[in-house]
């Protein structure tokens, strides 16, 4: 069994490479089998249906972000100042790290040429996160912790709070010039954030 998780691991970190170095269309099941070191590419369909199910296995396990909303049970209850500071580092995790950063752009460019790919990305990770913090922040407007809004529009909003901090590591840097931390960043924005759908007193 650890042999198996072994294996995957190794297909994993391989997948990533060819993925962040490639993008989607040149990563090859067999390019990743033979930087992975497998005799044969065949072996990668033991684990993987299919190079999209690797690729968004990929996301899963190398995306901090996507990994913080895996298990959203865990998280309904808790309280919006622990939970969106947690999918805030989460977001900023995944985009400091340097080989994800080449991946997001690699793939960006890539999802601009095909819709095909643009489309599962954005169910792979847009989709799921947006998901999950409409279905949090539903549950915290029925615990009363914040007044009732359209959750779809707070969703995106969240995210689009975290956008330029992000945007500064990988595709301008001059927004990084004025040397405001994430977590500064972070904590300014969940603040905005909570404090203006708060409940009305």
């Amino acid at each position: 069994m650890a042999e198996e998780a072994g294996r995957r691991g190794q297909i994993l970190d391989a997948a990533f490479e060819e993925f962040s170095t490639k993008g989607f269309k040149g990563a090859t099941i067999k390019s990743i089998a033979g930087a992975a070191g497998l005799q044969s590419p065949a072996l990668i369909y033991w684990y993987f249906p299919d190079k999209e199910a690797l690729f968004n296995a990929v996301l899963t396990t190398h995306a901090p972000l996507r990994s913080a909303v895996e298990d959203p049970a865990s998280m309904m209850d808790r309280p919006p100042e622990e939970v969106l500071p947690e999918i805030a580092r989460a977001y900023f995790a995944t985009v400091n790290n340097p080989v994800s950063q080449r991946m997001m752009k690699l793939l960006v460019g890539e999802a601009m040429r095909r819709p095909g790919l643009a489309d599962m990305l954005g169910k792979a990770t847009a989709a799921r996160v947006l998901g999950f913090l409409k279905g949090y922040l539903s549950r915290q407007v029925e615990l009363g912790r914040l007044r009732p809004h359209d959750t779809r529009s707070s969703a995106r909003a969240f995210v689009g709070m975290l956008i330029p901090q992000a945007a500064g590591k990988i595709l301008f840097p001059a927004l990084r010039a004025d040397g405001l931390t994430d977590e500064e960043h972070m904590e300014t924005a969940v603040g905005i954030f909570l404090e203006g759908l708060g409940p009305k007193v």
